[in-house]
């Protein structure tokens, strides 16, 4: 008998994290799913570990970046929906037969983003789907802040794709995650393309997942993803955005890339960022551009909508984390 879902985590070299992330798939009061470990040419052991176990796997000869490994998973995928996991992440009981009921509730859900909390401090939220901006910033709505606060379900711009719900079928019709992302933003490029065919991303609260963060990389900030974060900035805007509206937008993505070369270089990385964003403007004709028809026009300009709202919502949060900062030291 087919399941519902397949849970498919991609693992490269994170051999800590899988004996706790696969304990807690299995005290799931929703059992109606399939696992799927792609691992991505791990070296740590983790092959081995899984295989000793008997764990469902597919192991790939080489890294093929976070897009490569869940698209191997979700062509393998037999089940009406799949759900991407990160493996440094911890769900609680109900996490799978919540992401199943809020993705059933219409045919036009692509994905649901389930409330990601911090590991290591439960009070405060690590991710409540993912938002996007007229500067070309992606961020994780409610980060750092308290869990309490996130409540509610709603819409958001796209799923994040560390513990998200997606509805497989559809993947067919817009494509899969873009493997020239490698990693990073390729759950928000995935997500603006199910927008464009007329497909919605949820945020649903009862589904909760204990998140790590940067497992695999290792760091929030380095090098390597500051670069490939710079690049892939370019081709999400350059593949979803139909020139008059990158036209319009052109002078706060400008904005933008000028705040966060100067955010980069006090850190250390401004050649990085430099780089990626150099690499981006130079590749950025190799990817797939989503066509344009004038017919959806009404539908780019509902998410011209939803990129200012991400921009006031950015601004709103980003003020309140600083003023809660500002208090603790006072106090």
């Amino acid at each position: 008998m087919t399941k519902k879902a397949t849970i498919i985590i991609p693992n490269y070299n994170g051999l800590n994290f899988m004996q706790p992330c696969l304990d807690a798939l299995k005290a799931q009061t929703c059992q109606d799913f399939d696992l799927l470990v792609v691992d991505n040419g791990s070296t740590d052991g983790s092959v081995e570990w899984l295989r000793e176990r008997e764990v469902p796997g597919i192991f790939l000869e080489e890294n093929t970046g976070f897009s490569g490994a869940v698209n191997v998973g979700i062509r393998a995928a037999k089940t009406p929906y799949v759900i991407l996991l990160n493996n440094d992440t911890e769900a609680e009981p109900e996490y799978v037969a919540e992401l199943i009921q809020a993705i059933e509730a219409s045919p036009r859900i692509f994905s649901v983003s389930p409330k990601m909390v911090q590991l290591y401090d439960k009070e405060k939220m690590d991710d409540a789907g993912d938002m996007y901006t007229l500067m070309g910033w992606a961020y994780q709505r409610g980060v750092g802040r308290e869990t309490w606060r996130y409540q509610r379900p709603c819409a958001v711009f796209s799923a994040c794709a560390g513990a998200a719900i997606y509805r497989r079928e559809v993947f067919e019709e817009i494509g899969y995650f873009d493997e020239m992302h490698f990693a990073y933003l390729e759950d928000i490029d995935v997500g603006y393309r199910a927008k464009i065919a007329g497909y919605w991303n949820r945020y649903c609260p009862t589904a909760v997942v204990y998140h790590v963060g940067s497992g695999t990389s290792g760091s929030k900030y380095n090098p390597f993803k500051v670069r490939l974060a710079a690049r892939n900035s370019i081709y999400l805007n350059y593949k979803n955005m139909p020139g008059w509206q990158l036209a319009l937008n052109s002078l706060p993505i400008a904005l933008g890339m000028g705040v966060k070369y100067l955010f980069f270089r006090r850190l250390g990385f401004g050649s990085a960022y430099l780089g990626g964003i150099a690499e981006g403007i130079r590749t950025a004709g190799q990817t797939k551009k989503v066509p344009y028809r004038k017919e959806d026009r009404s539908v780019y300009l509902a998410i011209q909508w939803e990129l200012i709202w991400g921009t006031a919502l950015y601004v709103y949060e980003f003020s309140r984390r600083q003023m809660a900062k500002i208090k603790a030291r006072i106090s």
